[in-house]
């Protein structure tokens, strides 16, 4: 087994967090490029849906659209198309016609909230425990200090400069690590419920409009 010394400790704990920091880089890279493609794929494919002359036009729309809103028309489309398919009916579409579209419709909201939240809770974790990580490194150089100041007899600069420098540059990078993971969070968290409140909306009107067409495509 190998035997890891006071500095060693600490040495780890700072590779930790460095590999806290480039986790915590690479999410905020790739979520801000999915939230802004999707954001862009849902205001497209929006204004394509409801410049449509009908259900059926806005079906063939929906059909070579992406992003999370055409994917919610997709599943209401499919569930209109099965409640008058032939053949028995099963769990999934038995009950009410409204009750059977919302009940797809909300399913598929979830699933895309899903979606939206991967990630997220990665950068909570980092943002919550890189600072403790920080200190945990920081306990370790300081007893390194304390080591050093015990073995020699003296308290002088050049006893405790590196035990203590390795000690604060570990509360440091705990402390950058965990800002921008907890800032990349909170707005993470924020478009996402905008984005749910935003199929929400639609999934509203989708019913409404399946209402007045007597939930056919036609």
């Amino acid at each position: 087994m190998p035997h890891f010394s006071s500095s060693d400790i600490v040495v780890i704990t700072l590779w930790v967090l460095a590999v806290f920091s480039v986790v915590t880089w690479t999410l905020i890279v790739v979520k801000g490029w999915a939230q802004w493609r999707l954001s862009q794929e849902n205001k497209r494919f929006g204004l394509a849906f409801w410049n449509a002359k009908g259900l059926l036009e806005a079906e063939r729309i929906t059909a070579s659209a992406t992003g999370p809103l055409a994917r919610l028309a997709h599943c209401g489309f499919t569930a209109l198309r099965d409640m008058h398919k032939g053949g028995e009916q099963n769990l999934q579409h038995s009950g009410d016609q409204q009750d059977i579209l919302e009940r797809c419709l909300r399913s598929q909201v979830q699933k895309e909230q899903n979606r939206l939240d991967s990630g997220l809770m990665v950068l909570a974790s980092i943002g919550s425990t890189a600072p403790f990580v920080g200190l945990f490194g920081t306990v370790w150089g300081i007893m390194h200090a304390l080591q050093d100041i015990s073995k020699s007899g003296s308290a002088g600069l050049d006893v405790v400069a590196g035990p203590i420098g390795e000690a604060l540059i570990a509360t440091a990078l705990g402390i950058a690590t965990a800002i921008p993971a907890v800032l990349a969070y909170n707005y993470g968290l924020r478009r996402t419920r905008l984005y749910v409140a935003e199929m929400e909306d639609f999934t509203t009107d989708f019913l409404h409009l399946a209402m007045k067409s007597g939930f056919r495509v036609e």
